[in-house]
Parts: C-alpha cells; sequence; structure tokens
C-alpha cells in the first residue's frame, strides 16, 4: 500500500464512515469524490459510468498499488479461481476526458449513462426491462425528432418525454449496448477466467467500486484496531495515534501487545 498517514488517515476513517450506510451508486460517488474533488457533486453524478469506474481504479492504484487479486468459482465445475488484474492494464481502455459523447444508431441518437441513469433502473428485478428503461432514458431523439426537442444530454438526465420510436428501439438495443460498450469500455467491466481444471472460460464482473470500498474497509478496521490497542495501554487519543509514524506505531503496537 501507498504511503497514507496522519490526516489522510484519519480522512479516510471519515470516508470509511460516511460511506457505511450508502446504497452502492451513492458510495461510488462518495468514493469518486475523493479521486476527483474538484468536482461539484452534481457533476459527479453527471459523469457516464465508465468515467467513474476510471476514477475509482485510480485512486485504488493510489492508495493499495497497481495490482488486484480476484477470486471467483468456476460455473462449470464449482473450483476457486484466482486471477490478479494490474489497474493500469485496465486504465488503458479508459475514455480521455469527461466531455459528453453520443453515439448514433439507424437515426437514434443515445448519451452515455450516468449515476442517475443507474439509480432509476435499480429497483428493477428483470435485467431485460431494466436494459430497456436505460435505453430510453439515453436516447436523445428518434428519426422523426430533432435532438432540439430534448432535454440536453449535458445537464438533464432523461428526454422531455417518451421516446416516439420506443418500439423500434427494443429492437436495436443490442446493437446500441455494443456501441455503448465501444464508447465507454469501462462502464461495464468483465473478464474471461479459464479455469484451470475443467478448461471451463468463466465471465467475471469486476465492480470498481467493491473492489475499492473492500480494500478501505479493511484498511480503516486495521487503523481502528491500531487505535483501540494503543488507547488502552497509553491513553492516547485516536489523532494522537495516527499522528505517529508508521515505524513508530509498529513499535508500539508490538510492545503492548508483546
Amino acid at each position: 500500500m501507498t504511503a497514507m498517514h496522519g490526516a489522510s488517515e484519519s480522512a479516510l476513517l471519515s470516508l470509511w464512515e460516511g460511506g457505511q450506510t450508502r446504497h452502492p451508486i451513492d458510495r461510488a460517488l462518495l468514493l469518486c469524490a475523493w479521486a476527483r474533488p474538484e468536482l461539484a457533486p452534481e457533476q459527479l453524478a453527471r459523469l457516464p459510468l465508465g468515467t467513474v469506474n476510471a476514477a475509482l481504479l485510480q485512486l485504488r492504484g493510489a492508495l493499495f498499488g497497481p495490482t488486484i487479486d480476484l477470486q471467483i468459482a468456476c460455473e462449470q465445475c464449482g473450483e476457486q479461481l484466482e486471477t490478479q488484474i494490474i489497474t493500469s492494464d485496465l486504465l488503458a481502455g479508459a475514455r480521455t476526458n469527461d466531455a459528453p459523447a453520443t453515439i448514433d444508431v439507424q437515426g437514434f441518437a443515445f448519451r452515455l449513462p450516468d449515476s442517475r441513469d443507474l439509480a432509476a433502473v435499480s429497483q428493477e428485478p428483470d435485467v431485460d426491462i431494466a436494459a430497456q428503461q436505460l435505453l430510453e432514458r439515453c436516447c436523445m431523439s428518434t428519426p422523426g425528432r430533432p435532438k432540439g426537442e430534448y432535454r440536453s444530454a449535458q445537464h438533464e438526465a432523461t428526454p422531455v418525454s417518451r421516446p416516439d420510436g420506443t418500439a423500434d428501439l427494443r429492437s436495436l438495443l443490442a446493437q446500441v449496448e455494443e456501441q455503448l460498450e465501444s464508447a465507454d469500455p469501462l462502464a461495464d467491466m468483465r473478464l474471461d477466467v479459464t479455469c484451470h481444471a475443467c478448461g471451463h472460460h468463466t465471465a467475471a464482473v469486476l465492480d470498481p467500486c467493491t473492489v475499492l470500498w473492500t480494500d478501505v474497509q479493511r484498511h480503516a478496521r486495521s487503523l481502528i484496531e491500531q487505535v483501540h490497542t494503543l488507547a488502552r495501554a497509553y491513553g492516547w487519543t485516536e489523532s494522537e495515534v495516527l499522528a505517529l509514524s508508521v515505524a513508530r506505531r509498529s513499535a508500539y503496537l508490538e510492545l503492548a501487545t508483546d
């Protein structure tokens, strides 16, 4: 893990505390705010999903190192599979700017989905219906309706009204999803992992928010345990414990637990 000390460790504990009860989408934006402090909350919510994921991967690399270890079960035989991913390899395909982007498919124009779109369909249990709803939200214009009649993709989340070509949209779902994936490759990250036992290929979903939050929780718990141990041994406050250098803290922890 890269060096994190004093105020940074205290801030990380505050981050952990603030994210405990949040919905995963809100938690991702909370973490993204740490990675992109120059952006206001409403701007973070408008970022394409892949841009948010890229920010979380960059933050994860800065705080906890460049490698991510994943463990999944083989869909075929149940064997536990381990794979190691390098953060920079994932970021190689990231979008390079925050500018709004659109794709055109057979006269329909779509913007890239953002966190507000994801939140709007998150309660829909049917994956196919949720995908259709997401498509409708991101539709900016239909062949018979100009973009000017829809709210700006840069400022609003949804079109003014349900697109006239909704029936046609259903038939375009696969094609639109393919182009959205090309335009924003980090929005939905899936890895192909080969089982060493049976040779089956398993699709592993990589959620940068889950990966980063797991590490934040683990590190926060470690810090709390260190504070607890040294507070009991020496009567120090949390801020006094966190102000110690890593070397000194380790030495005191060794003495306190000897």
